[in-house]
């Protein structure tokens, strides 16, 4: 029997406006939707996409974001993905008559497998729709009915508390009809009077190398996507691009989720990005082809009800975009940008550990100026802009289009050729390229270039533009390490420029002018070794080389031959900070180099060290801090340690935190699971669990967040398992997100970039609790050797039983939660 059988047998489609056709485009993200139907009894109809049809659940009295509501959800036979958007009315004497609102529509992610869930009788997912967002469980009853009844509830999070939306909503989510209006068959509603702004242009920021510091000053994220303006107002919203194409037809998906603030017009700046959980430019190009999933992070706000804002002080527009916002959901598809509560020298490493794209600085007593200002600056984690495409190497591969692009920027009024790529390309991206790239051709170069590096070119007219991220430029200007992310349709090519014209370079090589005593350390020349690197403590660059060295043998058993992550302060710790992954020019041969597959498909150039001699490199270039990968060369999919980072909020003790840690010990030595303490050298401890690499990334990922989860879920007053900052009050962090492809964790021994020179330490469990603080080892202590010598237990595995296992213990704790 087919999954749509006893959809169809139910319905009468010369009579009913339901559709009969399963087939649906595809999508990016699983998709869900709600709709409330007035039947015999109002009700709120639960469809989840999965394996080509809808999961359908009636949910009696709609979904409520408080905890302790268990809300029945009667299970229904599964419906075709197109009634995704279904709304309309079923006539009498047919089977679920009645009008039927489009309630919520949006994706959905779940969070434990689906098909293992249903079988065991608990969903756990995640919402990304217009109205409903956060975690949610489906937890089916043990009863003798013969219909199949769950109960739908809300996992803690920021949404949870929040106002009950089926009183506040009563509206449909697109056409904001109500039920009356939907059985007289009547238009969508504009429910806005005041006249929609035009576009403007917006204000952008210049590229910096460093923090810019004070209160003067506030720092927000910088997001990876594109830059969008959104006017609402009589006629329904348009989304802009940051020259003023009207993209509101491709960011269709998103603009319902604007519908619900509370406003006759206004002007948002924000950016757009990759939503649901899909994360990145390249998943924002796919994104585009399939119409979502989005979210928008709104941070200024220019006009509102007809008040022009622009003029006023950034602290005041903000004030204003937050009280515009105030009713909205902080998980939800239209957010704010959040505003860095601490210092961003400090975060802004781990923002770079964990892939993101770097930091914006905005002077908070400044206007809105529609050009590009020294009022917003741009600090990124590693180099990436937007490239006009000259034209194409042929390649000698079969099926392979071509080998690389060649690349151009403006710059003082005329093309200058900047290099090339060659990685980054899917399948899809090639075949897009070529099209688009072959109607343009030309036979004369649009600018000039070196012979040798653009052999055999075909070159085009210059009106592509391209996304590429890099390692470097040369003194030359060219580019190093490139990797293709996507074509940029929002700009064109007359206005890409060569963002600064100052070489990557002289940032690499920041020790050009060396001083006159040089010293060799490991066998590799250290300059300007006397440059003092820790003002407070004394320490010069040189003496971090030598510490490096004197402490190899403690630090390569753990880093030895891992990907490798710097965090570099070439001018020591009041200088600029970046955080780098891949070698760039100049850096010495025993910061060795391995090709690796990303998750894009592409390849890039990572680091790695083997001995001695690497890690002096790295003080050579500058780098202070060593973070490394969760596994090592020979198995990269295969990782050989967990790690929990307990960052607790700053009002607790760190007796607090250790005893944290020899809890978290506890629990997990009686999973078998042992462990080992880590003084982090900054604020916490981290609890690393040595592993047999018998388990892929995805498995650790998911123990660790369950595993988080759990202690949360039983200890809600102690510990979270979000990053949300407000969550974390009085609480400590339990940090699972190291435990995934690509993070990284600070490597045992390695010094930190903060005041005293601290050191992280593996110490021992039984003299934990003895310490006063995550910073107790220093630079000079831990060289002269007073440090412990920690007791490492053989690596544990993570199998289906143990993972199984705490999956229940997970569901049992929140049921009695509930």
């Amino acid at each position: 029997m087919g999954r749509l059988d006893r959809y169809l047998e139910r319905r009468d489609f010369s009579a009913t406006p339901e559709p009969s056709d399963a087939g649906a485009a595809p999508a990016l993200a699983l998709r869900y939707s709600i709709q409330k139907h007035a039947a015999t009894r109002t009700h709120f109809d639960l469809r989840l996409e999965w394996d080509g049809a809808l999961l359908s659940w009636a949910v009696t009295r709609g979904p409520s974001f408080h905890l302790g509501e268990k809300r029945l959800a009667v299970r229904t036979e599964d419906h075709p993905i197109s009634y995704l958007e279904f709304e309309g009315n079923i006539p009498a004497r047919h089977y679920g008559a009645g009008a039927v609102m489009l309630w919520d529509l949006g994706h959905w992610e779940p969070l434990t497998p689906v098909d293992k869930g249903l079988r065991k009788g608990h969903l756990e997912f995640r919402l990304h729709g217009v109205r409903l967002s956060g975690a949610w469980h489906l937890i089916r009853m043990n009863t003798k009915e013969k219909r199949e009844n769950w109960l739908l509830t809300k996992q803690e999070d920021e949404v949870a508390g929040r106002r009950d939306p089926v009183t506040q909503y009563r509206r449909g989510v697109t056409s904001r009809r109500s039920l009356a209006e939907i059985r007289k068959d009547a238009p969508p509603v504009d429910l806005r009077e005041g006249k929609r702004p035009r576009f403007a242009k917006p204000q952008l920021a210049t590229l910096s190398d460093t923090l810019p510091e004070g209160d003067a000053w506030w720092h927000e994220l910088k997001f990876d996507g594109y830059r969008g303006m959104v006017a609402l107002g009589q006629g329904g919203p348009k989304a802009y691009t940051r020259n003023g194409k009207d993209w509101s037809d491709r960011f269709a998906s998103l603009l319902p989720a604007f519908d619900d603030l509370p406003c006759d017009s206004a002007l948002i700046d924000g950016e757009i990005v990759a939503g649901a959980g899909i994360q990145g430019f390249s998943a924002l190009q796919d994104a585009l082809k399939t119409g979502g999933p989005f979210r928008f992070y709104a941070f200024d706000l220019l006009e509102r009800d007809g008040k022009d804002l622009t003029g006023a002080p950034l602290t005041d527009r903000r004030a204003e975009l937050e009280d515009l916002w105030r009713g909205m959901s902080p998980l939800g598809r239209v957010q704010l940008s959040p505003i860095i509560e601490r210092r961003p020298e400090q975060v802004f490493g781990d923002i770079c550990s964990a892939g993101g794209e770097g930091l914006i600085s905005k002077r908070i007593d400044a206007p809105y100026r529609h050009s590009r200002t020294k009022d917003w600056l741009k600090v990124k984690c590693e180099l990436r802009d937007e490239f006009v495409i000259l034209g194409w190497q042929p390649s000698d591969k079969r099926g392979r289009p071509f080998a690389s692009l060649l690349l151009g920027a403006n710059a003082g009024g005329e093309m200058r050729y900047v290099g090339k790529v060659g990685t980054g390309f899917s399948e899809d991206d090639m075949d897009r390229l070529i099209r688009a790239m072959r109607p343009l051709s030309r036979k004369t170069p649009p600018a000039e270039a070196d012979p040798a590096d653009t052999r055999d070119a075909q070159w085009i007219t210059p009106r592509l533009v391209a996304e590429v991220q890099y390692a470097e430029r040369t003194a030359n200007g060219l580019l190093r390490h490139a990797r293709y992310l996507g074509l940029r349709e929002d700009k064109p090519a007359k206005d890409v420029e060569i963002d600064n014209d100052r070489s990557t370079e002289a940032v690499m090589d920041t020790d050009a002018g060396q001083s006159a005593d040089k010293l060799t350390v490991a066998g590799l020349r250290i300059s300007s070794g006397d440059r003092v690197v820790y003002p407070d403590a004394g320490i010069t660059k040189a003496q971090v080389a030598e510490y490096y060295a004197a402490l190899a043998d403690r630090i390569l058993p753990f880093a030895a031959d891992r990907p490798l992550s710097l965090l570099r302060l070439p001018e020591g710790l009041k200088g600029e900070t970046f955080f780098q992954k891949h070698a760039g020019k100049g850096f010495p041969d025993a910061l060795r180099e391995m090709a690796l597959e990303e998750s894009d498909g592409g390849t890039a150039s990572y680091m790695y060290v083997t001995d001695a001699a690497g890690l002096v490199g790295a003080a050579q270039m500058g780098a202070l801090e060593l973070h490394i990968w969760g596994s090592r060369r020979d198995r990269l999919d295969r990782p050989d340690r967990m790690v929990f980072d307990l960052d607790p909020d700053p009002g607790l003790g760190f007796a607090d935190v250790t005893a944290a840690a020899s809890d978290l010990r506890d629990r997990l030595e009686a999973l078998g699971l042992p462990s080992w303490p880590l003084l982090s050298g900054g604020k916490g401890v981290h609890v690393v669990v040595p592993l047999r690499r018998v388990a892929g990334w995805d498995t650790v990922k998911l123990y660790a967040r369950i595993f988080a989860t759990l202690l949360a879920s039983e200890e809600p007053d102690r510990f979270v398992a979000t990053m949300s900052k407000a969550k974390r009050k009085g609480r400590i962090f339990i940090d699972w997100l190291r435990n995934e492809r690509g993070a990284t964790a600070i490597a045992p021994y390695s010094l930190r970039a903060r005041a005293g020179a601290p050191v992280a330490v593996p110490v021992r469990w039984d003299d934990l609790r003895g310490y006063d603080s995550a910073q107790v080892f220093d630079l000079p202590r831990v060289q002269a050797g007073d440090i412990p010598d920690p007791e490492l237990p053989d690596p544990g595995s993570l199998t289906e039983p143990r993972i199984s296992a705490l999956e229940a213990a997970l569901a049992t704790a929140q049921e009695a939660d509930d």
